[in-house]
């Protein structure tokens, strides 16, 4: 039995919307390629349950599944561009500093 769409309001609205972007652009590119759910879901080991929740933007499904999708259909770089190497080579290290709006009350005893 496929799995149900998870409950997407546990998301950052902007996460949901790239979500559905990319879900979109599977379905867009598949489509203008030619490609049968069958060929694709064979060329990535997945089941069409799990395309169609691709291309719903389900994010329930892994983030590796969709890139692999992506990859496949030659738009990953367009879709998810390289991050910047100074982002995951360390050496910033940068703390995000709330402002006193968004501390709740047992946060002004921790910083």
């Amino acid at each position: 039995m496929p799995r149900k769409l998870s409950d997407s309001t546990a998301l950052p609205t902007l996460v949901q919307e790239r979500l559905i972007i990319w879900g979109r652009s599977i379905r867009t590119q598949r489509l203008s390629q030619r490609m049968m759910v069958a060929d694709l879901c064979a060329r990535m080991g997945i089941s069409e349950a799990t395309l169609r929740r691709l291309e719903l933007g389900d994010p329930g499904a892994a983030a590796g599944t969709y890139l692999t999708a992506l990859l496949i259909l030659g738009i990953m770089d367009d879709a998810a561009p390289p991050l910047d190497a100074r982002l995951w080579e360390g050496g910033t290290n940068r703390r995000v500093r709330h402002g006193r709006q968004e501390r709740g009350p047992a946060d002004a005893d921790y910083f």
